[in-house]
């Protein structure tokens, strides 16, 4: 199994999220927003060797996901096996917007 160490991380201010999370040793950044129902989605996620993949019209984490993925990023340690879960959850939902070669690569698609 994959150790995929998320940590929150920033961004310049170019790259506008509400939130923002790395792992894989740096290899990977995503990025994620709030909508206005308070529930999140997936607003960007790049990868070395890939570039960044801008995500149109992202599924969201249901409302109490959401508020999970909220509370977990708000910790001074994230738990690893929820913020995966829900990281997941959100790429799966969002998988034919997101370059599967990376995906596949990366092992952030469950099969």
């Amino acid at each position: 199994m994959k150790k995929f160490d998320f940590f929150k991380t920033i961004m310049p201010v170019s790259r506008k999220a509400d939130y923002y999370l790395g792992c894989l040793d740096s290899s990977v950044f995503i990025d994620f927003s709030l909508n206005n129902n308070g529930q999140i989605y997936l607003h960007r996620i790049s990868f070395d060797g890939y570039g960044c993949c801008e995500i149109e019209n992202s599924m969201t984490l249901d409302k109490s996901d959401s508020i999970i993925f909220v509370k977990e990023i708000g910790k001074e340690v994230l738990d690893q096996f929820t913020i995966e879960k829900l990281v997941k959850s959100l790429i799966k939902l969002n998988a034919e917007k997101i370059w599967t070669d990376a995906l596949e690569e990366y092992e952030l698609l469950d099969k």
